[in-house]
C-alpha cells in the first residue's frame, strides 16, 4: 500500500467526520450518504488495520491512530486543493478551480504516467493497465477539471503548464499519505521508516555515511534511499516530494521560494594530484605550471567549476583545455591514480582519499571563500519521527567538521 492508492473521496469523508464530529454533519458537506461514509471509513480502517474513530455521547472523534492519519490526510487534500486552484489560474481558460473534490487518485496517476513517459501506450504498459483504459481516465481528468492537460509534440504528448502544476500537487499529496503510513508504523513501535536523500558529491563521501551508520543500529529496518545526480535534478525531485532532503553545498540565493537551507559547516577547496605526480614533492609550485597538466573538474555551471575558473583568471592564467568533466569521486580517483592529471575539489570530500594515500593535496592557495554545506528541504516539510531523528544525527555528525584549513 502506498499513498497513490488511497481513495480521495474516502479521505475527504474521513477528515470531515474528524473535523465536524459526526457522520451526519459530514454527509451534507461531502455530498455522500451516511451509509456511504460509514463504509468509506470502514475501508480505510481495513487498509490501515487500525481503528480510526470512536463514538461517544458527544459525537465521533479520532483515535490516536486516527489523529495521525487525519493530520496527514488534511495536508494532502489541502495541497491538492491549492494545486487545482493554481492550475486553473495558470491556464486562465475560465475553468473552475473547485474541481479538487471531483478528481480521483486514478486520474492523477494517469496524468503523472503520461507526463513521465510522453506516450499513452508506454504509460499504460508501465502501469499495468490497458491503453484504452488509461487514455479514458486521462481524458476524464480534463473533463472534470475543464483544463487542457496534454499537448501533442513530435515525440508524443507533453504536459501543459497547468498539468505540471497539478502533477506537482498530486505528487506532494501522495507523499503526505506515504508519510502517514510511515508515522503509523512508528506509532506501532516499528524501528523502521523511509528516508530518501538527494546527495551531492561532498555528502556522499563525507558525513552522510557516518550519519547512516549511526542511524541503523537504532532503526535496523530503516529504508534509506540515496539518490545522486546533478543539482537541478535533485532539486526538482525535492520540490515534487520524490526526495525528502538534499545534502551538499548550499546556494546563494536559495534556489526556489518553497525550499529552505540549513548550514551544517563550511568547507574549502583544494588542488589535488595522485601519488607519484611530478608536483607531489614540490613545495613551491609556480602557478603557471598548473595549466600545463590535464585536469578533472565538475561540469560547467557547478560552484566548484566556477571557482576553478575564478582562480585561474585571478592568476591571469587561461582555463585548462584538457579537461575531463565528472563529479564522481570514484572516477576522479581512478583518473588521478595513473596519470599526471590534477583536480580541484572539496577538502572534506577528499579527506578519506588523502588518508588512504590515493590523493595528495598540493600546497597551492586558491583564495576561495568558505562554502556552506548543509541541508536543503521544502519549507512546509513535516518530517516523520524517523526523519526528524535523521536530521538530528546529520547535525551531530557535522558538528565536529571544522572549516577546512589552508595548506
Amino acid at each position: 500500500m502506498n499513498g497513490q492508492n488511497f481513495n480521495l473521496r474516502h479521505l475527504r469523508a474521513f477528515t470531515l467526520v474528524c473535523r465536524l464530529g459526526g457522520i451526519s454533519a459530514a454527509a451534507g458537506a461531502v455530498h455522500m450518504s451516511q451509509p456511504a461514509i460509514t463504509q468509506a471509513i470502514a475501508k480505510l480502517e481495513t487498509i490501515l488495520t487500525e481503528r480510526l474513530l470512536i463514538r461517544s455521547s458527544r459525537g465521533m472523534y479520532p483515535t490516536e491512530a486516527g489523529e495521525i492519519f487525519a493530520r496527514r490526510s488534511e495536508r494532502a487534500l489541502n495541497i491538492l486543493k491549492q494545486g487545482c486552484i493554481d492550475a486553473a489560474g495558470r491556464q486562465k481558460s475560465g475553468a473552475g478551480s473547485q474541481f479538487d473534490a471531483r478528481i480521483t487518485s486514478t486520474q492523477l496517476r494517469a496524468l503523472i504516467a503520461v507526463a513521465t513517459y510522453g506516450n499513452f501506450s508506454v504509460a499504460a504498459r508501465a502501469n499495468g493497465v490497458s491503453q484504452p483504459s488509461l487514455y479514458r481516465t486521462a481524458r476524464e481528468l480534463e473533463k472534470v477539471s475543464g483544463l487542457a492537460l496534454y499537448r501533442e509534440s513530435e515525440s508524443g504528448y507533453e504536459p501543459t503548464a497547468a498539468a505540471r502544476i497539478l502533477i506537482r500537487a498530486a505528487k506532494l499529496a501522495f507523499y503526505e499519505l506515504d508519510q502517514a503510513l510511515d508515522e503509523l508504523s512508528s506509532w506501532r513501535g516499528a524501528n523502521s521508516g523511509r528516508i530518501v536523500v538527494g546527495a551531492l558529491p561532498l555528502s556522499r563521501s563525507a558525513f552522510l555515511p557516518q550519519a547512516i551508520n549511526r542511524m541503523t543500529p537504532v532503526y535496523p529496518d530503516i529504508d534509506i534511499h540515496v539518490i545522486d545526480g546533478p543539482y537541478d535534478d535533485l532539486l526538482n525531485g525535492l520540490r515534487h516530494g520524490e526526495i525528502d532532503l538534499m545534502l551538499g553545498a548550499l546556494r546563494d540565493p536559495p534556489p526556489a521560494d518553497d525550499v529552505t537551507q540549513t548550514r551544517l559547516f563550511d568547507d574549502r577547496l583544494g588542488i589535488f594530484c595522485g601519488p607519484g605526480h611530478p608536483l607531489s614533492e614540490r613545495h613551491d609550485i609556480p602557478l603557471a605550471h598548473l595549466t600545463q597538466y590535464p585536469w578533472v573538474l565538475p561540469r560547467q555551471g557547478t560552484p566548484t567549476r566556477d571557482q576553478a575558473s575564478a582562480f585561474f583568471h585571478a592568476q591571469n592564467l587561461p582555463d585548462p583545455t584538457r579537461v575531463i568533466e565528472t563529479s564522481s569521486m570514484v572516477l576522479a580517483r581512478g583518473l588521478l591514480a595513473d596519470s599526471d592529471r590534477l583536480t580541484m575539489m572539496s577538502v572534506s570530500q577528499a579527506q578519506v582519499e588523502i588518508e588512504h594515500g590515493a590523493m595528495q593535496r598540493l600546497p597551492v592557495e586558491i583564495g576561495d571563500t568558505p562554502r556552506p554545506i548543509g541541508i536543503t528541504q521544502r519549507i512546509d516539510w513535516q518530517p516523520t519521527q524517523v526523519q526528524d531523528r535523521f536530521l538530528t544525527v546529520l547535525k551531530e555528525v557535522a558538528m565536529p567538521c571544522p572549516t577546512a584549513g589552508r595548506v
